[in-house]
C-alpha cells in the first residue's frame, strides 16, 4: 500500500499555483475584481433588484477567468481527450478540489457558483453514457463552445428526496407525424435557468408514484413554449439562481429524450455521484482553511498578555476538527480512486455508500469548522471581513443539496444491512 500523492500529480499542482499566480490573481486584483471576494462580496455579486440573480459582471468574470484557464489547457482537465480534456481521473479531481478550497476565496476556485479554473462537468459523463452520438455532439461539444448550457431538473415544490414520487408527467403525443411527448408539471431549485439553453427534466412516462423504473429525461429546450420561470427563490446563500420552473402543454419529439425509456433514474443517480465525491473533497479543503486560519490567527493573537493558542478550549475543538480532516482525506482519496477503477455505470450498485460516507461527512465537518473558525476569531470572524461566515453558507447548502445528509445515511444503511448492494447477497436468505 502507498499512499503517496503520484509524482505527477503533485508536478500538476504545482503547475496549477503558478498558473493562478501569473493569470488568476492578477485578473482578481484588475479594475476593483477583488469587490467580489472582499466583504463587500455578497453585495457585489447580487443583483437585489432584478430578482436576487448573479449580477452580469460576476459572471463575465468568472467567464474570463475560465477561458484563460481553458486556453492553458486546465478547464478541460476532467473531459475525455476527445473532448479537448485530459482524461482526468477521479482521484486527481478530489486532490485538486481539495487543494484549491484549502487555499480560500479567490477567482481560481469559488464553489458558490460551481466555479472552478479545473471544472467539474457531471452532464460530460451523463452523455457519454447514456447519449446519442448526436446529443454528444451538442451537448458536450457544445457546452464547452458555451452554446449548450444545461439545467438539472429532478426536484419539485412537493418532491425533493422522495424523486421518484414526482408529478410531472410526459405522454406521447405525436405532431405533424413526429413521435414526441406532451409535458406538464413543475421542478423546483432549477440552478442556471436564467442562462439555460435546455433543461434535462425528469418525467414520469409510466409506472405508479414510487417506483424506480418509469422515470424519463428529455431535454426540454427553455424557449419551448410553455416553459417559465415562476420565480427566483432567494436563498441563506445569495445570489441566487435556484428557480421554480413551471412545464405547461410543453412537447418535445422523441429526439429530445436523454437515455433509454422508462430508464432516467439511472441517469440522476449518474450525475450525482461525481458531484457528491468532488463536493466532499471541496467541502474538506475548505475545512482544512477554516482550521488552519484559525490555528494562525490563535498564534498571534494575545489575550490578557498570552498567546491564545495556550488555552485548551481553543487547542481541543481544533484538534478535533484537524483530526477529522486527516481521516476524511483518506477515505476521500481512497474511495475517488476505488471510482476510476470501476465502469461509469457500476459505481451506483457498488460504490455508492462510500461515496455517500464522503459527501454528508465533509459537509457536515466544513459546517463545523467554519463555525469554529468564527468562534476562534471572535467578532471580526463573525464579520464579512473574514471568509467564514461565506464558507458556513454555501457548505451548509451541501447537507441538503445532491441528496440530504439523511438520504445519504439511509443509503449507507441500506448497503450495509444488505438491502442494496454488493452485501445483498450475503443476506440473501435471512
Amino acid at each position: 500500500m502507498d499512499f503517496a500523492l503520484p509524482a505527477d500529480l503533485k508536478a500538476y499542482l504545482a503547475e496549477l499555483d503558478a498558473f493562478i499566480a501569473a493569470e488568476i490573481k492578477p485578473l482578481e486584483n484588475r479594475d476593483d475584481n477583488i469587490r467580489f471576494f472582499d466583504h463587500r462580496r455578497e453585495w457585489a455579486r447580487t443583483d437585489f433588484e432584478n430578482g436576487g440573480l448573479p449580477r452580469h459582471e460576476w459572471e463575465a468574470l468568472l467567464r474570463e477567468a475560465t477561458i484563460l484557464a481553458d486556453k492553458a489547457g486546465h478547464w478541460r482537465f476532467s473531459a475525455p481527450k476527445k473532448y479537448g480534456g485530459k482524461d482526468g481521473s477521479n482521484l486527481w479531481m478530489a486532490v485538486i478540489r481539495d487543494h484549491f478550497a484549502a487555499m480560500g476565496l479567490g477567482l481560481h476556485n469559488d464553489l458558490q457558483n460551481e466555479h472552478s479554473i479545473v471544472g467539474n462537468f457531471p452532464f460530460v459523463a451523463m452523455f457519454e453514457t447514456f447519449g446519442t452520438e448526436a446529443q454528444q455532439q451538442e451537448f458536450i461539444l457544445g457546452g464547452f463552445a458555451r452554446q449548450r448550457i444545461t439545467a438539472f431538473g429532478l426536484t419539485e415544490p412537493h418532491h425533493g428526496s422522495d424523486a421518484t414520487h414526482m408529478e410531472t408527467r410526459a405522454v406521447p403525443e405525436t405532431r405533424d407525424g413526429v413521435d414526441g411527448w406532451l409535458i406538464n408539471g413543475e421542478k423546483m431549485w432549477t440552478t442556471g435557468m436564467h442562462v439555460a439553453t435546455h433543461c434535462a427534466t425528469f418525467c414520469r412516462t409510466s409506472g405508479s408514484d414510487g417506483a424506480a423504473r418509469g422515470i424519463s429525461c428529455f431535454l426540454v429546450p427553455t424557449s419551448t413554449p410553455g416553459v417559465k420561470v415562476e420565480e427566483y427563490l432567494w436563498t441563506f446563500n445569495m445570489p441566487t439562481d435556484h428557480p421554480r420552473v413551471s412545464f405547461t402543454n410543453v412537447w418535445v419529439p422523441d429526439s429530445t429524450r436523454l437515455g433509454p425509456p422508462d430508464g432516467g433514474l439511472a441517469l440522476a443517480q449518474s450525475f450525482v455521484h461525481q458531484n457528491r465525491i468532488r463536493q466532499a473533497a471541496s467541502s474538506l479543503g475548505a475545512a482544512t482553511f477554516c482550521v488552519e486560519e484559525s490555528v494562525r490567527y490563535a498564534r498571534t493573537r494575545k489575550p490578557f498578555g498570552e498567546a491564545l493558542s495556550k488555552n485548551q478550549a481553543i487547542q481541543f475543538p481544533l484538534v478535533e476538527l484537524a483530526t477529522q480532516c486527516e481521516m476524511l482525506r483518506l477515505l476521500i482519496y481512497k474511495t475517488a480512486w476505488e471510482m476510476d477503477t470501476l465502469p461509469h455505470e457500476a459505481i451506483e450498485s457498488q460504490l455508492s455508500d462510500k461515496i455517500s460516507m464522503c459527501n454528508y461527512w465533509a459537509n457536515r465537518l466544513v459546517c463545523e469548522a467554519a463555525d469554529r473558525a468564527m468562534q476562534v476569531h471572535g467578532g471580526i470572524g463573525y464579520s464579512r471581513h473574514k471568509p467564514f461566515e461565506h464558507i458556513f453558507r454555501h457548505h451548509r447548502r451541501y447537507r441538503i443539496t445532491e441528496g440530504s445528509e439523511e438520504i445519504q445515511m439511509r443509503k449507507v444503511a441500506a448497503y450495509l444491512f444488505g438491502y442494496l448492494g454488493p452485501r445483498k447477497q450475503l443476506f440473501a436468505n435471512l
